[in-house]
């Protein structure tokens, strides 16, 4: 329950902009009052010990102790309010079962920020609240992604790209965007170049929507791999990479773009 003093928090995350950017946000929120940051596992599970947050907001990769082994070191069962916060939704299955409030992908919107906290206030004031769409507090369109997780090979971490008699395996983590050529599409990752057999159409259909994102009618691109999108003429913008390369967005793909940046370009 809520009760009159004001929520406390604890922000861990290795990456010291990532802390400010949360406890920015929090700052703004008229029901916290403390704010504290812990840069590693082992700093967060002596803080949550002695401090007792009331939300922890818990990046996942970190070295060391990541934030899966907090959690194991306090008991998910003694654990505050979680929020886990990554770049990455291959945890959120683990972050399920242990009862996680919300999965925070990096990077999310201010918008995103304020469902997850209305979550968490409204779990605060009533611990068995659930929410509408589904009995869990995560949000639907994660969940139908883990949904589509469950089923092997029903979502890529790679592609198997075959070469004669060698199939060589390409992370999606390592894929920069990929552009249709014909019955075929090319594979940009770190790079170098590989020649898939399958339409654009079908590779998006299979790619993690939080991370890919169509911006042409010819063009894939990793968000993660995007350095900067610069405005030209007629709302169509050109994206940069961080390898150098340089596609245009056409304005039928914005709105895509938009929705996964979670703000307007």
């Amino acid at each position: 329950m809520i009760s009159n003093k004001s929520l406390s928090a604890l922000v861990v995350d290795d990456e010291a902009p990532a802390r400010r950017r949360i406890s920015d946000l929090l700052a703004k929120d008229n029901d916290i009052g403390a704010v504290i940051g812990a840069e590693n596992g082992i700093a967060a599970i002596e803080m949550i010990q002695h401090r007792r947050p009331d939300i922890v907001f818990l990046d996942v990769q970190m070295p060391g102790v990541d934030g899966f082994g907090v959690i194991e070191a306090i008991g998910a069962e003694m654990m505050p309010l979680t929020v886990f916060v990554t770049a990455y939704n291959r945890f959120a299955i683990r972050a399920f079962e242990v009862d996680a409030i919300d999965y925070l992908l990096k990077p999310f919107s201010d918008r995103r920020f304020e469902q997850t906290m209305q979550r968490v206030k409204a779990r605060l004031r009533d611990p068995e609240h659930t929410d509408s769409d589904g009995g869990n507090s995560f949000g639907p369109e994660l969940l139908k992604l883990i949904a589509r997780r469950e089923k092997p090979g029903e979502m890529w971490d790679w592609i198997a790209v075959k070469s004669r008699d060698i199939t060589r395996l390409v992370t999606a983590d390592d894929i920069d965007w990929i552009e249709a050529a014909g019955v075929y599409v090319t594979v940009h990752a770190k790079e170098e170049s590989f020649l898939y057999r399958a339409g654009l159409a079908v590779v998006a259909n299979r790619l993690d929507p939080f991370r890919f994102v169509r911006i042409h009618r010819s063009h894939i691109v990793n968000v993660r791999s995007i350095a900067s999108l610069e405005r030209r003429s007629h709302g169509e913008f050109e994206v940069v990479l961080k390898t150098g390369t340089k596609l245009m967005m056409s304005r039928t793909y914005r709105s895509e773009v938009e929705a996964i940046l979670g703000q307007p370009l």
